[in-house]
């Protein structure tokens, strides 16, 4: 349209002379030339905005890419010294008692446990401090006074989940060290059963919050705006009614109105029912958009405090059932492992045909499958000891039980650890992504979370860094998946801004950034940058809220 408003401003002299003039071969050639020009100006115009969108998006994209490249070195010696011998130890020691299934299980639902629920802590604070804002009236839902509500929401989710996921790696580490892998069981049932009824105190306190954090002092200043400007209206009723009735009563009289104040005085109300009739429907936007962020805060915080309270049950009867079976001596059988596929079809298929499938549905299938994945993983390493045991038997070497049983459990533990750890930032990988994409459809601005998450991913790496001495290894590693979380966070709104683009350029210049920023910065880790995309891709994809 500004061009065709351009063109139409900028015409040539032709189209202002008669029709004669405009048939003559020399003008019809100049008109002919000029309109060739101005179509060459507007294909010039839209070939450019593709290159722009494929700039813009490639430049932001890889700095998602780069984050979440950077996270890989970090998580890679984080690894690496849990799955020493000397941190190993308490694991292997149990191993034998729960079998490599019960082994696998435990480590896999305790690992996802802690990341859900760290993430869930991220988003849920994030929510509640954004509502506290709003509500507070610090900071404003427009473009101009949004941007704190953004820094102070985003650094509270960062530090929410790097906090919670350091304190239950701590944690988690002293109770392996302490009781072993059965109090490991015991301190994930207990932790499982005591948040459903967390989930219901907190929607209580929630539901309350303008009476517990004194939360109505905007409410209260719209309110009484409202009455101002209602009396106001009333007044100026009042005033006009009052000047009819003069106006009348002088013209019965037979008195001459003075006519040039007369027009005046309307003017004068005319302007004031304008202005006032303004600043109304500035109101009403400003009270409709504020109640609808706050009613997207609060689906927000409703569904998230479901999903740490609700989504970790599944994966805990998982490992109470194959960790008794482990206790009983079937932790490395075949039927075992067929009880614990049918158990995970069963749960899955349950809660797939549920009549109100919610968030906390979908990751608790989600979990269960990556459950039993790391149980199948920890199988396999153990049987893979037994087979390579069997051939240097029957090619002369004599192993000893002792030597077999011990390497048996060695290769279990580091595949139950390694595989554990992996899914657990998988999963912190795409819930950041579930929180990511839907911010960025919302409208909240592509640099703005892209960059925002990146800058507080790559602040709490080097905060995980410089505290990994105090912390230890099971802290860090807590404190490594909240970064992780603020990366999917970017990524995701990356993932979705690729598909937002009105053109291909954008699009295919977006995944080319995400796909060469993570290569590079993650030193070109081809099996895990092409795990890790894929998922928080879709999860960036899907619209939880």
């Amino acid at each position: 349209m500004s061009e065709m408003r351009s063109a139409s401003q900028h015409q040539p002299p032709a189209l202002k002379e008669d029709t004669k003039k405009r048939n003559r071969p020399e003008e019809l050639g100049a008109l002919l030339g000029y309109y060739q020009q101005v179509n060459m100006a507007r294909s010039k115009l839209r070939a450019r905005r593709p290159l722009v969108e494929a700039a813009v998006g490639f430049a932001l994209a890889a700095v998602a890419g780069c984050v979440l490249g950077a996270t890989e070195d970090p998580v890679d010696r984080t690894i690496s010294a849990m799955t020493s011998e000397g941190f190993m130890k308490p694991v292997m020691d149990e191993a034998r008692t729960v079998g490599p299934l019960g082994l696998g299980t435990l480590l896999g639902a305790t690992a996802l446990t802690a990341s859900m629920s760290s993430a869930a802590a991220g988003v849920i604070l994030a929510a509640a401090t954004a509502s506290v804002f709003l509500s507070t009236g610090s900071c404003g839902v427009s473009d101009a006074k949004s941007v704190g509500l953004w820094v102070w929401s985003g650094l509270a989710g960062a530090l929410g989940a790097t906090l919670s996921g350091a304190t239950q790696g701590v944690v988690l580490e002293w109770i392996v060290n302490t009781v072993g892998m059965v109090g490991l069981l015991w301190a994930l049932s207990v932790f499982t059963l005591m948040k459903p009824p967390l989930h219901f105190l907190f929607k209580v306190i929630w539901q309350q919050r303008e009476v517990c954090c004194g939360l109505g002092q905007v409410a209260l200043a719209r309110e009484r705006d409202k009455r101002e400007m209602e009396t106001k209206e009333a007044e100026q009723r009042e005033r006009v009614a009052v000047q009819v009735e003069q106006r009348i009563l002088a013209l019965e009289k037979g008195a001459r109105a003075r006519d040039r104040e007369y027009v005046a005085s309307q003017e004068e109300e005319l302007r004031q029912r304008e202005e006032m009739e303004r600043r109304r429907i500035e109101l009403e936007e400003a009270e409709m958009e504020h109640r609808t962020v706050q009613d997207w805060i609060d689906s927000v915080v409703v569904k998230y405090v479901a999903f740490m309270a609700f989504s970790g049950l599944p994966m805990t009867l998982l490992a109470v059932v194959t960790t008794v079976f482990g206790v009983c001596g079937y932790g490395a059988h075949q039927s075992a492992l067929i009880g614990l596929l049918c158990l995970v079809v069963v749960l899955s298929y349950a809660l797939m045909k549920a009549s109100s499938f919610k968030f906390w549905m979908l990751a608790a299938c989600m979990g269960m499958l990556a459950t039993f994945v790391v149980a199948v993983l920890t199988l396999h390493a153990e049987q893979e000891v037994v087979i390579g045991s069997s051939k240097m038997r029957a090619a002369g070497q004599n192993l000893t039980r002792e030597s077999v049983a011990s390497r048996m459990n060695y290769k279990a533990s580091l595949e139950a650890m390694s595989a554990g750890f992996f899914v657990a930032k998988l999963c912190q990988l795409a819930l950041g992504a579930t929180v990511g994409g839907p911010l960025l459809r919302w409208g909240a601005g592509e640099a703005k979370v892209i960059v925002g998450a990146a800058g507080a991913a790559g602040a709490l790496l080097l905060v995980a860094e410089v505290t990994a001495p105090v912390l230890g290894q099971g802290g860090r590693a807590g404190a490594l998946l909240g970064a992780v979380g603020a990366a999917g966070v970017s990524v995701g709104a990356a993932a979705a801004m690729a598909g937002a683009w009105s053109s291909w350029a954008g699009t295919l210049g977006s995944l080319l950034g995400l796909v060469l920023g993570a290569l590079v910065m993650g030193k070109w880790h081809m099996v895990n940058i092409g795990l890790q995309l894929p998922v928080a891709y879709v999860f960036a994809m899907t619209n939880p809220y």
